[in-house]
C-alpha cells in the first residue's frame, strides 16, 4: 500500500521577536493512504462545485476564518451554515491520521537557546519517527508520497538535506535501517498547485495551535479531529508538544 504525507505550518519557525498571542510553530503532517485519499480529494472536489462551481478554489484556513478572498460568501450565515457542514463533515469523517508536532517557542529558546536547532527541522523529525511506528506496526507499506508547501529555495534545499540526513543516519529513536525500510519521496508543491491533501493539513494546523496554546479553552474546530491522532500503546504519539 502507498501513503501520502502532508505537511503544512502555522505559525512561523523564527524564534526572534516572538509572538506572545501565538508562541508555537506547529508542523502538521496528514497520513492518508492512496486509495483513502482518492475518496478525500473528490469529496473536497464536489464542496468546491457546490459552493464555487468549479474546483479552482484554495482552502485557506487563515481566508476562511476571516471571510477574506473566495470567501467573502462566508458573510451571509446561511451560507457559512452550509459551507462548515460540509467540510466538517469531510474532517471527521474519513480516514487519514493526524502527526504533528508542536514547538512551544519560548520554553526551547529558554532551554536550548535560538541557535540550538531548526524548529522545523525537528518537527519533521518527530514526524517521520512517528510515522515510521504507524508504518511498521501495520506493515506492507511500498511508498510514502511526503506533499510539502514550497517555502523559499534555500529553506527547501535545507530541508532536502535533513531528509537525507535522516535517511543515511537515522534519530536517536529511530534507526536508520528502519528509515531505509520506508521509501519518502518528497515533493515540493505551492498553495496555487491546489493539492486537497495540503489543505486538509493547512485546516488542521490551526486549530492544533490554539488547542495547545489555551488547552482548557472551548475548540470546537480541534474537537472535530482530535481522535484522528496517531495513538500507540493507549497515549496520543501524534501529537508531540516540545519541550
Amino acid at each position: 500500500m502507498n501513503y501520502y504525507l502532508f505537511l503544512d505550518e502555522s505559525g512561523d519557525h523564527g524564534l526572534r521577536n516572538i509572538d506572545p498571542k501565538f508562541p508555537v510553530f506547529v508542523l502538521c503532517g496528514v497520513l492518508i493512504s492512496d486509495e483513502d485519499y482518492n475518496e478525500i480529494n473528490q469529496h473536497f472536489k464536489n464542496l468546491k462545485y457546490r459552493f464555487w462551481g468549479n474546483e479552482d478554489i484554495v482552502l485557506h484556513s487563515r481566508d476562511i476564518r476571516r471571510c477574506e478572498n473566495h470567501f467573502e460568501i462566508l458573510f451571509d450565515k446561511n451560507m457559512k451554515f452550509d459551507f462548515y457542514q460540509h467540510l466538517n463533515s469531510i474532517i471527521t469523517h474519513f480516514n487519514y491520521t493526524i502527526f504533528s508536532s508542536v514547538i512551544q517557542k519560548e520554553r526551547y529558546v529558554h532551554k536550548y537557546g535560538q541557535q540550538y536547532f531548526d524548529v522545523y527541522d525537528i518537527s519533521l523529525s518527530f514526524i517521520y519517527e512517528r510515522v515510521i511506528y504507524y508504518l511498521d506496526q501495520r506493515g506492507g507499506c511500498e511508498e510514502v508520497h511526503v506533499c510539502i508547501e514550497k517555502r523559499g529555495k534555500k529553506e527547501n534545499d535545507k530541508l532536502l538535506s535533513h531528509m537525507s540526513n535522516l535517511y543515511y543516519n537515522g534519530t536517536q529513536y529511530v534507526t536508520f535501517d528502519r528509515f531505509q525500510s520506508k521509501l519518502f519521496k518528497p515533493y515540493f508543491q505551492s498553495k496555487k498547485d491546489n493539492i486537497n491533501g495540503l489543505q486538509l493539513s493547512d485546516l488542521l494546523a490551526y486549530p492544533i495551535a490554539k488547542h495547545v496554546i489555551n488547552p482548557t479553552n472551548t475548540n470546537s474546530s480541534f474537537d472535530l479531529f482530535k481522535n484522528k491522532f496517531y495513538s500507540r500503546n493507549g497515549s496520543n504519539y501524534g501529537l508531540k508538544i516540545f519541550p
